[in-house]
């Protein structure tokens, strides 16, 4: 199967909240600690999420890179023909006195398809699998609180997105980062061939 780099050249040729209960606090409008916090989600194409966290406001950057497997340093190449067990992810740095881990797993969910198993949109393989990475106990509670509420709710009947421990992650290479700003025509290009937005507004409706 092409890579998404394959693809976005390709497809350029061719065309010539759900509220999640939670105990912590909301962030105050305005103000800054000065301190960051960091996330990690997997959510299929790592440029999407990247670009859908950077519009997010409180969110100060997010990066791309591989996490979830057992391939030390893997590239690219190696991650997306599979068997390094690792999934494209992003690690988005945040200010938490702007915005809240629970607001930002909310943001997760209405930016992905929870239904599928080892895949998302046009990506298919466990490198492409959806995932919530938490990186202490009170994340978990958080995560599996607000898959538990999407389940309680009805609107799916079942969710594949994984939720464990985080482990270690690899930033991807330089010309991953911030793809989506880099190469704005391919990535438009790819984002509307992998039917990423249409799903998306199939499944959660809204903007």
């Amino acid at each position: 199967m092409n890579t998404k780099l394959e693809l976005a050249m390709a497809v350029a040729c061719m065309l010539g909240v759900m509220s999640v209960t939670a105990s912590a606090a909301e962030p105050v409008a305005g103000a800054s600690s000065g301190r960051t916090s960091t996330a990690i989600f997997a959510g299929g194409c790592f440029w999407c999420l990247e670009a859908d966290y950077e519009k997010m406001p409180g969110v100060l950057g997010a990066e791309s890179g591989y996490t979830g497997g057992k391939t030390v340093n893997p590239t690219y190449k190696q991650v997306s023909a599979g068997g390094t067990g690792h999934a494209e992810a992003v690690r988005i740095t945040y200010d938490p006195a702007k915005v809240s881990y629970p607001q930002l797993v909310e943001y997760f969910w209405r930016h992905i398809d929870p239904t599928v198993k080892d895949r998302q949109f046009c990506d298919v393989g466990t490198q492409y699998r959806s995932g919530i990475y938490w990186q202490n106990e009170d994340e978990r509670k958080v995560a599996e609180a607000s898959r538990d509420e999407l389940l309680k709710s009805g609107k799916f009947r079942e969710i594949h997105t994984e939720i464990v421990a985080a482990s270690a992650f690899y930033p991807a290479e330089e010309y991953h980062q911030g793809y989506y700003k880099k190469n704005p025509i391919r990535y438009s290009f790819y984002r509307k061939g992998c039917g990423r937005d249409a799903r998306v507004q199939a499944l959660w409706g809204g903007k």
